[in-house]
């Protein structure tokens, strides 16, 4: 055995130590997140005497939290390391969960929109979860450590949705005060889990290669915009109909019940698919990958056009969550092409920034579309953007082919 081949297996055993601790803390900070998603709209609602549009603003603002919290979470990591920014931003998901659950106690919407804003800055350090997992790892097991990490989400898919349905009468009559509590506790557990990752230290490189190329040169880069183009709508679509989802079910006569189980198993779907995403990518490529989740979200529209029943609703977030884990995944496999090492905690901030700022843009917008042109229209919304993102990728793989064939 090579010594090459030494340090890879010793590299991905590492790698892979890591991963199945972030799975982990994925399905508990992802549990985190499907709460909010879950109940926010109908907190929202049930708070508000009018102007019910503003329903969402609570999964709005825990998005443009995650947001605002990107670029921040990539400096502070980069000075402070992962462990530290991850142990850090767990506490401060446990304050958030603690101030949801006391601005229900006293009809505070401001205050628990603020809360959940707070919970989407905890989002932004989870969300790096993925590529902490990249880190440590060869080549050939970076896609498999990201698709591991977001498997992770299988069991947020349970624990998010079931604290909701155990313990929103936890306070009764007031709904939903004792799952913010629990959710405070979720971010507890996530803290220990984190305190034992590993991630050494980039490896030392020459004071001309410190600052790695200009963010611009990076983001020309064809690649850079056609991985970032998809994850930003793989994501952003995905919100925009999820978002609407439990308003449009209590609308049409469903319980609450009915809806934490539909987000349930859509995060489920979400997940799921991540046993064996990386697997898919390593044998037929990522691009393929991703047109393949851009044609999943395409059929969530057509299943959810196609009526009002439960099992309509259930059908389309399942298809909603499938399409999201194949285009996500796999641009985010795609990124990983676009830099180097000293420039990875840059570009990979910059990259989730550009993401939730989108994401934010269509869950604020969810709720007023509903509001304002009904369920068909946030659904219509969804066919422009896929067949953007799949010209995209035709563009892509042609200029690339285009290089080989003429070098």
């Amino acid at each position: 055995m090579t010594a090459h081949a030494t340090d890879t297996f010793v590299d991905d055993r590492l790698a892979k130590r890591n991963a199945l601790l972030l799975a982990l803390a994925q399905a508990i900070g992802g549990a985190s997140a499907s709460i909010v998603i879950a109940t926010g709209p109908l907190v929202g609602y049930m708070m508000l005497d009018e102007d019910k549009a503003l329903a969402t603003l609570p999964v709005s603002a825990m998005v443009l939290g995650t947001a605002f919290g990107t670029l921040p979470a990539g400096m502070i990591m980069r000075r402070y390391g992962r462990r530290t920014g991850f142990a850090g931003a767990s506490l401060l998901g446990a304050i958030a969960g603690l101030l949801a659950s006391f601005a229900v106690f006293q009809d505070n919407f401001l205050l628990f929109a603020l809360a959940c804003c707070l919970g989407g800055l905890t989002g932004a350090f989870v969300q790096q979860y993925r590529f902490a997992a990249a880190d440590t790892a060869s080549d050939a097991f970076k896609p498999k450590a990201i698709s591991w990490v977001l498997a992770g989400g299988v069991l947020a898919g349970v624990v998010g949705p079931q604290t909701v349905i155990w313990t929103k009468d936890l306070f009764s009559p007031i709904l939903f005060a004792g799952t913010y509590l629990a959710q405070a506790g979720l971010a507890l557990v996530a803290f220990c889990l984190v305190l034992f990752i590993r991630i050494p230290k980039p490896p030392r490189i020459s004071r001309a290669q410190a600052g790695g190329r200009p963010l611009g040169e990076i983001m020309a880069q064809r690649r850079f915009i056609v991985a970032a183009a998809c994850g930003i709508c793989s994501y952003a679509l995905m919100s925009l109909v999820m978002t609407a989802t439990p308003l449009a079910m209590i609308g049409c006569g469903l319980s609450e019940t009915d809806a934490a189980l539909g987000i349930q198993w859509h995060v489920i779907a979400m997940f799921g698919p991540s046993f064996f995403t990386g697997n898919l990518i390593a044998r037929f490529g990522k691009e393929r990958i991703v047109s393949i989740g851009l044609a999943l979200l395409a059929g969530c529209s057509i299943v959810a056009l196609m009526g009002v029943e439960l099992t309509h609703f259930w059908s389309a977030l399942i298809l909603l969550g499938l399409g999201w884990n194949f285009g996500f995944i796999g641009a985010t496999a795609m990124l990983t092409d676009t830099y180097r090492p000293e420039e990875r905690n840059l570009v990979q901030a910059v990259n989730d920034f550009l993401v939730f700022g989108f994401v934010a843009t269509a869950s604020f917008s969810s709720g007023a579309l509903l509001n304002a042109f009904g369920w068909q229209t946030v659904n219509y919304l969804v066919f422009p953007f896929v067949v953007l993102c799949l010209c995209l990728l035709v563009w892509l793989v042609w200029g690339e082919r285009k290089a080989v064939t003429t070098s």
